[in-house]
């Protein structure tokens, strides 16, 4: 039957309503479909039918006195257990680039042009005390993390609202549409509950979630905390009753009873503890320890095994860091010299057994790096910002300087000696002072056996150019706490960089975190070209343009000079004693530790007990 008149005016109306709400989705991803269907069982990398059961002891390096992640980074040291006792809106498929399913969120909504995105809770999801996981909650972890955390602050900057708009559902609006990566990662921040922060602790005090503490918080993901001792060790226990035990994105995983983290100061002595089977794993960073330190009886006989698994994940920058703050450090010609005086490849043979290659980008280990002379759309990106950046950024592919043997050696000293010379430095009694007459002095500050030991080969290359260089060996609290209030001349500092940036650039580069105590700029960059094309990277609307911004970036980066390149190793290294099986691992898990491991009682048996 045809509508009455009167009727189709209201009808047409509702159709174009309904065609301009967004659609629900069960996943969301950057670029590109989504692997799994809305109606999928597991991920594919997982074992189902993986055992429930076991001990898995694992190793954390230094010391903890907080379990408060809202102030991680800025007060006390987090304990490394802390974060995995929370859930968030969404969890991260390993074996897709960036595509997260629902967790937390049974389902998620925003419009084309990403000015904002809605968020639907599921109806069983629950903290461990028994209350649902509600709007509320999302609401206050989001404005508690934005208001304490530079790191958040900077991540969720164009978060401007986020509101109850539904029984379960929380809309997040943007300061400005077409940041397409903004949808996605509002899924990434832990859920806190806000009814336990606002409450009182066993002794009647109301807790206060701007301090740090060493209270057991409610959590609600597959594991609690069981027991602790200050600074030395964290257990969790499986929660048996976990309300998400049989969600799609948590079939198959998190199958140990218990983990139990012991602390160990450095990682000799973790490695000690491991050899004496009072841990199950080690990671191994330290090439030398890893070509002669794994010859003991246990590997020889297979009870312990070391592997290599390849990183496929992200990329890195790892170098020693200048912080611009300190006004010696201003002069881009002064940071090249000190890349001429680093010989790389002396290190690499001496002290790494040759098993590094030289960092080159700042997205080194993916197809984000730059490389050659910049063409096509990433020369149209640079050619924005021309005036402001270094003319060998469109003239000039960059490269490291080659050392290695004695002839390189002296052309690169000699090459910095005059760059220093163009600066206005100049040596006196063997001593550079600047244009002023004042002594140009480093202290390289360290905290732990290996990073001395870089820092000490480094040494006398950087006094063989007249720079007074000293090191200082701090324990990792006080460590912590200079590097947070950037009280440092030089650092060793490491990047992880995903295979989709985003806004967390901005808090690694950008100007507004430079004087952010605890903030990741450490290098303290304020360049309104490195800004723009932050922005660019954000704001990028397909793959391509993406990959040209970010190769822009790198170079930009790059050609400033803003730290002295290290190395990296394409893969992760690991021991570990032969008690324990896996599913075949997907490509981007690294080793999948632990979540995606369980207990092999028939392995266990062969080996025998544990010390």
């Amino acid at each position: 039957m045809a509508p009455a008149l009167g009727v189709l005016p209201a009808i047409e109306t509702a159709k174009a309503q309904s065609a301009a709400e967004p659609a629900w989705r069960h996943a969301l991803s950057l670029f590109g479909d989504v692997k799994y269907p809305a109606d999928f069982k597991r991920f594919d990398y997982v074992n189902p039918d993986a055992p429930k059961g076991g001990v898995a002891r694992l190793i954390s390096l230094g010391t903890f006195d907080n379990f408060n992640l809202a102030v991680a980074g800025i007060k006390g040291n987090i304990a490394a257990a802390a974060p995995q006792i929370y859930e968030t809106l969404m969890a991260k498929s390993q074996d897709e680039i960036v595509t997260e399913y629902g967790l937390l969120a049974e389902a998620a909504a925003h419009p084309d042009d990403f000015s904002w995105v809605v968020y639907r809770l599921r109806k069983e999801a629950r903290w461990h005390d028994g209350k649902p996981i509600t709007p509320e909650d999302v609401i206050f972890s989001l404005e508690t993390l934005k208001k304490l955390s530079p790191f958040y602050s900077a991540y969720y900057r164009h978060v401007i609202k986020s509101e109850k708009s539904g029984e379960r559902d929380v809309k997040f609006t943007f300061d400005s549409p077409g940041n397409r990566e903004l949808p996605t990662i509002v899924g990434e921040f832990p859920v806190l509950p806000k009814h336990w922060w606002e409450g009182t602790d066993d002794q009647g005090r109301k807790r206060d979630i701007s301090q740090t503490t060493l209270e057991k918080p409610l959590g609600s993901a597959p594991y609690r905390i069981k027991d602790f001792v200050a600074g030395r060790s964290v257990t969790l226990e499986r929660v048996k009753d976990y309300w998400g035990a049989n969600l799609p994105v948590r079939i198959g995983q998190n199958n140990f009873d218990e983990m139990r983290y012991e602390y160990y100061r450095d990682n000799n002595v973790a490695l000690e503890a491991f050899k004496a089977d009072q841990a199950d794993w080690i990671a191994e960073n330290s090439a030398k320890q890893w070509a002669t330190a794994y010859e003991f009886p246990a590997v020889v006989d297979k009870r312990v095994l070391k592997e290599e698994f390849p990183i496929t994940d992200s990329g890195r920058m790892q170098g020693f860091v200048f912080n611009l703050r300190r006004e010696q450090f201003r002069d881009a010609r002064l940071r090249r010299a000190f890349n001429y005086a680093y010989d790389f490849e002396e290190m690499n043979k001496q002290l790494f057994y040759g098993q590094y290659k030289r960092i080159n980008s700042y997205f080194e280990g993916t197809d984000l790096a730059c490389s050659g002379v910049p063409q096509g759309l990433e020369l149209q990106i640079l050619e924005t910002v021309k005036d402001k950046v270094p003319p060998e950024v469109f003239t000039t592919a960059f490269t490291n300087p080659v050392g290695g043997n004695p002839e390189n050696v002296r052309n690169n000293l000699r090459e910095a000696t005059k760059l220093l010379k163009e600066a206005g430095f100049e040596v006196k009694d063997r001593k550079l002072v600047d244009s002023s007459g004042r002594l140009v002095t480093v202290e390289i500050l360290v905290q732990d056996p290996a990073a001395e030991r870089m820092a000490l080969f480094y040494k006398p290359s950087l006094e063989r150019i007249g720079v007074t260089t000293s090191i200082r060996v701090v324990d990792a609290a006080q460590y912590e706490q200079r590097t947070r209030s950037f009280d440092f001349d030089m650092i060793t500092e490491v990047w992880g960089e995903s295979l989709s940036p985003g806004n967390e650039q901005r808090e690694f580069w950008g100007s507004q975190s430079a004087d952010a105590p605890g903030s990741r700029n450490s290098i303290g960059i304020k360049n309104p070209a490195i800004d723009a094309l932050i922005e660019k990277v954000i704001f990028a609307t397909d793959r391509p343009s993406l990959e040209a911004a970010t190769r822009a970036l790198d170079r930009v980066l790059l050609w400033n000079h803003y730290v002295v390149p290290q190395f990296s190793y394409g893969f992760a290294r690991y021991a570990r004693w032969d008690r324990f099986s896996h599913a075949d691992l997907p490509k981007y898990a690294r080793s999948g530790l632990p979540s995606l491991w369980w207990y092999d009682a028939e392995k266990a048996g062969r080996i025998g007990k544990r010390s």
